[in-house]
């Protein structure tokens, strides 16, 4: 079943869809942010203030977090104002574009989980379910779309700032010959 994610090109058109779909509420979100105006202040204040805990024991569920937020996020607020609009839209365009795909699923993924850690349901576990199926497929997820392109250019940038594989499939030798 993983293999038919990552390479078959019907898998493809469905994550076009899902794409699609996931870039354009992260992109309507971050957007109206953007333009409305946008201060986390307030969210985080609250998470802090009536942090998850167990219903029973009263017990923190994600106590680290809530002191990131208390003595990282608070303190850097200014900063947190302007990643979250802007990796908002980012993570849209670059669904919507399929280019780097998987990094756009992967940095939507961690703020979806942020929110929800810091209490926020909302949409975040649809778009959870979503991103992972993207996460999941890889450059299939890109496959119809900027990734046909960009990916082989990086690749080869990568081979030529780094070395890589040879068409032998061993890896490139140094200058003394031998394989590394």
């Amino acid at each position: 079943m993983m293999n038919w994610w990552r390479n078959n090109i019907v898998a493809a058109w469905g994550l076009l869809v899902l794409r699609l779909y996931l870039g354009w509420m992260w992109l309507e979100a971050g957007w109206h942010k953007i333009t409305d105006g946008f201060t986390a202040k307030g969210f985080l204040t609250n998470a802090v203030a009536k942090p998850v805990a167990d219903k029973a024991t009263g017990e923190l569920i994600y106590p680290t977090y809530t002191a990131f937020i208390e003595h990282f996020a608070l303190p850097n607020v200014k900063l947190i104002d302007f990643l979250i609009p802007w990796g908002e839209l980012l993570v849209g365009l670059g669904l919507i574009l399929g280019t780097l795909t998987t990094a756009a699923a992967f940095f939507g993924l961690l703020m979806n989980f942020m929110f929800l850690m810091a209490g926020t349901v909302s949409t975040n576990p649809w778009m959870v379910l979503i991103g992972t199926l993207v996460l999941v497929a890889g450059a299939n997820a890109g496959r119809i779309g900027g990734d046909l392109y960009v990916l082989p250019y990086l690749r080869k940038l990568w081979n030529r700032m780094f070395g890589g594989r040879g068409g032998d499939g061993k890896l490139a030798g140094n200058a003394a010959g031998r394989t590394v």
